[in-house]
């Protein structure tokens, strides 16, 4: 599936059943927009993902071998698990 970035340019994407995981690089994105987002097979967003603290942005992606959640890193020193299907926070650890 060909994807196009948002806003800067894409980092990293990981294909799922649903559509593509899209990680954006976080210099120059929006402050107040998620630089980690699913686009749906029809060229739609599905959700972006939610962020710990509104003024950071996701660094690192990876799914989870439960095939339910993924986990993300942050800029602001969050490793983060959100599930799959809404890009919402499950858990947030935070480290420096």
């Amino acid at each position: 599936m060909d994807v196009v970035a948002l806003y800067t340019q894409i980092e990293k994407t990981i294909e799922i059943n649903a559509g593509v995981i899209v990680l954006e690089n976080h210099s120059g994105f929006p402050r107040n927009e998620a630089n980690l987002y699913l686009i749906g097979r029809r060229g739609e967003i599905i959700w972006k993902a939610e962020k710990p603290d509104p003024y950071t942005y996701f660094t690192r992606v990876r799914l989870n071998e439960d095939g339910e959640t993924f986990s993300a890193y942050t800029l602001g020193g969050h490793a983060c698990e959100l599930e799959l299907k809404t890009g919402k926070l499950i858990s947030v650890i935070g480290f420096q």
